[in-house]
Parts: C-alpha cells; sequence; structure tokens
C-alpha cells in the first residue's frame, strides 16, 4: 500500500511543481511580447544636458489629461537638422523630420478607455511616483506588450491607485475615476 500512495504522490509533487514553473515563468514569456521604441530617445542628454523639463515635451489639456506624447513640432526647434554625433538622432531627421512622418511612440502607461485620469489632481505628486524615471535613462525601457488586451505591461494598475489613495485619504469612489 505505501508503495502505490507513492505512484500517486510523487506525478502529483512533479506535475505541481511544472505547473508553479510555468506559471511564474512560462506564461509570461508567452502573454507579453518585446518591443523597443522606433528611436532610441535620450532623456539624459535632453533632461541633464539641455536642463529641459518633463512639462516641455509631455503636455495636459486644460482639464489635466495627457495630450499625448510629444510631437516633430515639439523637436523641430532644435532638430531640423542633426546637432551631435548621435546616430539615432541622425536617422530620427533623415527619416521622421525631413519626411514629416511622426514617431509612433509606444506609450508606456495608457490607460483603458472607461478609466479617466486627471494628471492635475495629481500634480503634488513627481512623476516618477508612477512613472519610471526616464530623466536618467540613455535607452528607453523595453516595452512589453499584452498580446491579449494590446496594453503595456507597465500600464498602472486599479489596485495601486487604490493603496495610493488609501494612503493619501483621496476618494476610493469607483466614479471618480471610472466613466
Amino acid at each position: 500500500m505505501a508503495k502505490c500512495k507513492s505512484c500517486v504522490v510523487l506525478p502529483f509533487l512533479i506535475g505541481l511543481v511544472a505547473s508553479i514553473v510555468l506559471g511564474w515563468w512560462g506564461f509570461p514569456k508567452v502573454l507579453y511580447s518585446q518591443k523597443t521604441q522606433p528611436i532610441r530617445f535620450d532623456h539624459v542628454v535632453h533632461v541633464e544636458d539641455q536642463a529641459m523639463a518633463c512639462e516641455d515635451c509631455h503636455a495636459f489639456r486644460e482639464d489635466g489629461s495627457f495630450t499625448g506624447l510629444p510631437t516633430n513640432a515639439n523637436c523641430v526647434g532644435c532638430h531640423e537638422d542633426v546637432q551631435g554625433e548621435d546616430p539615432e538622432e541622425a536617422r530620427y531627421v533623415t527619416e521622421y523630420v525631413q519626411q514629416e512622418k511622426e514617431v509612433e511612440w509606444l506609450a508606456y502607461q495608457t490607460q483603458p478607455d472607461n478609466v479617466y485620469f486627471s494628471h492635475i489632481a495629481h500634480k503634488e505628486l513627481e512623476c516618477t511616483s508612477c512613472h519610471p524615471d526616464v530623466a536618467k535613462m540613455k535607452t528607453p525601457p523595453v516595452y512589453y506588450e499584452n498580446r491579449l488586451s494590446g496594453y503595456s505591461k507597465d500600464t498602472m494598475k486599479m489596485w495601486q491607485c487604490e493603496e495610493c489613495h488609501a494612503k493619501t485619504g483621496a476618494s476610493n469612489a469607483c466614479f471618480v475615476c471610472h466613466k
């Protein structure tokens, strides 16, 4: 009888361990595709060397909603011609500015259509409270796209918002953020 018991327990344990490994390691590899930005954008050059602020490129409407990622209009003042020796800048000027083609940037934190997020309501927070500190990055982070939803892995999750609202005493009522 004891021998028969181990015949059942051992395959069960092997199956359990295999399921855990595949779930934690394999499933995310299948669920997310990895992409890179169309142009390697060096935030360090712009923030540290040129003393630009986030708001110089990332703008908001009066209601606090995000207007989108920078367009060529934001960049052409300095990049109508190549300024330095970075091959990515030269590629940006020749492939995008001179061709009057907008860069199709990948947005790391696009919220679903049923969520309204006002940056103005969160103006007391540092950008890095919710966003990665890209100001110190010479190369944008890898973009992980959920193959099912099309959203970035880095999109803020509801639990993160709820946790911050609970800590600061802000309302967690559904209608505050959801349309």
